[in-house]
């Protein structure tokens, strides 16, 4: 019997990944061959030899994932909207179908020049710098409470600093304090929010309920005490005219937007699905104070 190959624990990989990963479950078991080998996902070899403690490392890996735990947490990077961002335990990983909310954000800002932006819930930083990104002429703020999320926050803004991406300025601080952190208040052309908005009682999967912060998940009770702040928060950091992106998932596609029209501060109020039809975000304009 010859040598296992790469190949050989790929396909052995594949149908334990399929429950947590579904149609990429191929696609996560080269990202975790990657990460064993020290190579990147696209660059692998089927027929390169494994054996000995890689196939092992490779094995573990896989079970941990099949288990619930996130790929980033495993792998220590995640690519969102194209870049490539140092995620790891004790950081939400973000999402593809949040790269929406950006694209959202993108849209609402495309006749403003050097527009102000702010990314409430910023976790890894993942939608403000992915924004900063698109728009090299913004100015964006990243606003997150966590101290750990803060740390990858700040080290994947000043990674993508160095790749010659806008400056993004972090700072440390619960949503309610977001005006008196970033010193803006009414001036802010864009406020983009991916807030914890699951219920507490709410039954997840292992890598929400278990694996992923439990501050990123649950948002109390009903799942919208986060959402709440944001919506205070957005109201007085917004001129007149700006726009609030804020992802709030399928159990909230009514209960968001209801609360955006009852605040009495927005108008222009909208839902938004995932690429599946399920309610994801909803975008509201500041009315005139």
């Amino acid at each position: 019997m010859g040598p296992t190959v790469l190949g050989d624990l790929l396909d052995e990989a594949v149908p334990a990944l399929r429950a947590v990963a579904r149609a990429q479950a191929r696609r996560e078991a080269a990202e975790l061959a990657a990460r064993v080998l020290g190579a990147e996902p696209d660059g692998l070899d089927p027929a390169r030899p494994v054996d000995g403690r890689p196939a092992r490392r490779l094995r573990e890996l896989v079970r941990r994932r099949a288990e619930g735990v996130p790929l980033g947490h495993l792998t220590g990077r995640v690519v969102f909207a194209g870049l490539e961002l140092t995620v790891g335990p004790g950081v939400f990983v973000p999402r593809p179908h949040s790269e929406r909310v950006v694209a959202a954000g993108r849209k609402a800002v495309e006749g403003v020049a050097g527009p102000t932006v702010v990314d409430l819930c910023a976790g890894s930083g993942a939608i403000g710098l992915a924004l900063a990104h698109a728009r090299p002429d913004a100015r964006v703020h990243a606003v997150e409470f966590d101290p750990v999320a803060v740390d990858f926050t700040r080290r994947n803004a000043a990674r993508r600093a160095a790749l010659g991406d806008s400056a993004v300025t972090v700072h440390e601080g619960e949503v309610t304090r977001a005006v008196a952190l970033t010193g803006l208040t009414a001036g802010v052309d864009l406020v983009l929010a991916n807030p914890p908005f699951m219920p507490d009682a709410a039954e997840v999967p292992d890598e929400f309920g278990r694996y992923q912060p439990r501050q990123a998940v649950f948002g109390g009770a009903d799942g919208l005490r986060v959402v709440r702040q944001v919506v205070d928060a957005a109201a007085a950091l917004l001129r007149p005219g700006g726009v609030l992106v804020v992802e709030h998932g399928h159990l909230h596609g009514a209960t968001v937007p209801a609360l955006l029209r009852e605040s009495g501060r927005f108008t222009d109020v909208s839902g938004h699905p995932d690429h599946d039809g399920w309610p994801l975000f909803s975008t509201a304009v500041r009315t005139d104070p």
